[in-house]
């Protein structure tokens, strides 16, 4: 028997077996329909500009409308190239596992061509919302009412075939009939992997004639959210980009087609709610079509689903210094890593040659940097490029219990931090004081505060870890307290060039446009810490001072301060992707790894600065020397703390 004869053959018994509990599932589907009319949500789409320009060109869509068109064929399984059936009836999908929905065009280079066979699919239809009222035995006397909306294209960063998106509304009530007598108590708004949720009734829920729930779904991803804004996302959760909700807006009425909660009832109904395949073109990773709402956990466990909604999303506000440009930039450059890993899946020749050659000329510059002599002590002295790296790691190898106790600053530092953005954020979060642009402005906040407090800790470890190579270069034994008891008699100074230094970068990469400028000024600032420690200046004197030093070396310390901070920063997150991948590490024990990582490659960052502060200020003091090779006399650093 072939499965296609096979599907019908259990399409039919399915058929005759809802025959015969006919009478209950129909008074029971009675109350569910009238349930699911009273609460039928409005929709907001982006306003189209025109048929292939910005805006939401796909409505929620009668899936019926897939089945007997010939532009549509279900492939499978396990591969894109099997053919089963061009024009697949409903009753086609039931029984099949792993095969999916194929329509005609490119996920991975959509150009306008879905949008031009969505619009001759859709024409003359109305849009369609599909409702399910189902309750869980684990929670008896609640009822989750849910409406699932099909798009046949996804069009955000991870542009696939189909999207299903959904929002529920739960209700304190034993059944369908109970609940059309009490109002709901809570609804989520799915988006993405996650959904949000809002206490019935509260402001931001947005309700016609007091019942129906309106809907923002964004531009291209569907994500529904509460108002119009442009929403912050960089979780699987929340999705890694931004979601467009902004105005103008049309609006939609979907037509409500209620899916019985009895599910031979609904098979016989509905057969496509049988299928566990994909309803768009298979594609690697985030581009595959996805399944429909019968493969996901809130079909059979609403309310346990409903447990796992977060308390807000994060919008870009609008007005103020803090505009919406630097979001603007950050959501173009999310979407251009997306279409970089397109290309690379369609075209990986060019994308392996530029990573060879990038690693190509990674070993040229290790080859023909100069390394040795290494000579840690004696540090007022030229160095070559390479040679700092050597001394630095020289001198870290040879008292690691020193430098690793300077730091193990940053573990603490990185707990305050999140202590504090938990107070600001998941502290509001629980009182569910904010959301909307007021989520997004404490947001900005509480990044303000992590990137402040960041900073400073990095500053007094650069400073300690100056002060440290002080006293050994001049004899002197030292461990991590003495050396922040050095660095700490300096503190008001350099709390003062760290908070000019962060308002600086906030304020000029809040305009995209001047962020190379922030970028240069804080590689001229770089050398603020062991230039506050050594040379005993004011704030503005030790901004003018580091600025000086670095003047006509700004690649030079770039290369060195800049880059070797970014991979210290880079690495702990990166072995802990890697972790997740290869272990099942728990993640709490994967973030305290990372931090671990941080501590321990900051002070070598930190060595760099200060053997590269030493550097320059030699070049300054001093005449060129006729070889990079050799190591010229010390230069005279002047005033040197004593403990």
């Amino acid at each position: 028997m072939t499965s296609v004869v096979r599907s019908r053959v259990v399409w039919l018994v399915v058929a005759i077996a809802a025959l015969a509990f006919a009478p209950t599932a129909a008074a029971d589907l009675d109350d569910e329909r009238a349930l699911a009319e009273q609460y039928a949500p409005v929709v907001r789409l982006v306003e189209l500009t025109d048929e292939c320009g910005y805006g939401e060109p796909y409505i929620p869509t009668d899936v019926a409308l897939l089945f007997g068109d010939r532009t549509v064929a279900l492939r499978g399984p396990w591969n894109r190239t099997d053919l089963v059936k061009v024009g697949p009836g409903a009753e086609d999908l039931v029984d099949r596992f792993e095969y999916h929905l194929d329509y005609p065009g490119d996920p991975l280079n959509p150009g306008c061509d879905y949008r031009r066979w969505a619009t001759r699919l859709t024409a003359g239809s109305e849009p369609v919302v599909y409702a399910h009222v189902l309750t869980e035995a684990a929670f008896p006397g609640e009822v989750a009412l849910q409406y699932w909306f099909f798009y046949p294209f996804n069009d955000f960063n991870n542009t696939h075939e189909g999207d299903w998106e959904m929002i529920q509304l739960n209700f304190a009530a034993q059944g369908a009939r109970e609940a059309l007598s009490t109002a709901p108590v809570e609804v989520g708004y799915s988006a993405h992997e996650g959904a949000e949720r809002s206490v019935w009734g509260d402001d931001r829920l947005e309700l016609v004639d007091g019942r129906q729930p309106v809907v923002y779904p964004a531009a291209g991803s569907h994500a529904n959210k509460y108002s119009a804004a442009l929403w912050l996302g960089s979780s699987a959760e929340a999705g890694v980009g931004c979601d467009d909700t902004r105005a103008p807006h049309r609006e939609l009425r979907p037509r409500v087609e209620t899916i019985p909660s009895d599910s031979v009832a609904a098979m016989t109904a509905y057969p496509w709610i049988a299928f566990e395949g994909r309803w768009g073109e298979l594609q690697k990773a985030f581009f595959n079509g996805p399944t429909g709402p019968n493969m996901k956990s809130q079909w059979e466990h609403p309310i346990t689903w409903s447990k796992t909604w977060s308390g807000r999303s994060y919008a870009v506000p609008t007005a103020g210094a803090f505009g919406t440009s630097t979001t603007d930039f950050f959501c173009s450059a999310v979407a251009t890593g997306s279409r970089g890993l397109i290309h690379l899946l369609r075209n990986p020749v060019p994308v392996v040659l530029l990573l060879a050659a990038l690693v190509a000329l990674f070993v040229l510059v290790a080859v023909k940097a100069t390394w040795t002599p290494v000579a840690p002590l004696r540090i007022g002295r030229r160095r070559a490029w390479g040679q700092i790296l050597a001394s630095s790691g020289r001198m870290y190898l040879a008292r690691p219990r020193l430098f690793f106790g300077i730091g193990l600053l940053l573990i603490p530092i990185a707990i305050l931090i999140t202590a504090l953005q938990w107070l600001l954020l998941g502290g509001l979060e629980l009182l569910g004081a904010v959301t909307g642009e007021a989520a997004g402005a404490f947001a900005l906040l509480a990044v303000v505060i992590g990137a402040t407090l960041t900073l400073l800790g990095l500053a007094v470890v650069q400073a300690a870890t100056a002060c440290a190579l002080m006293e050994l270069d001049q004899g002197r034994e030292v461990g991590p307290l003495a050396a922040y008891r050095l660095a700490l008699r300096r503190i008001r100074v350099l709390l003062g060039c760290v908070a000019l230094f962060v308002a600086m970068w906030v304020t000029l990469t809040t305009t995209a446009f001047l962020i190379p400028v922030a970028i240069y000024l804080a590689v001229r600032w770089s050398l603020l810490a062991p230039v506050v420690e050594l040379e005993r200046l004011s704030v503005l004197e030790s901004l003018r001072r580091s600025g000086r030093l670095v003047r006509r070396r700004w690649f030079r310390v770039a290369s060195l301060v800049g880059l070797g901070g970014i991979v210290s920063i880079v690495l702990g997150p990166l072995l802990g992707a890697i972790m997740i991948f290869v272990t099942a590490v728990p993640l709490p024990f994967l973030n305290l790894v990372a931090g671990v990582v941080y501590a321990v490659a900051m002070p070598y960052v930190a060595l760099v600065t200060a053997y590269v502060y030493f550097d320059v200020r030699a070049h300054v003091a001093l005449e060129p020397s006729p070889s990079k090779a050799e190591l010229p006399a010390e230069v005279d650093l002047g005033i040197v703390p004593s403990t």
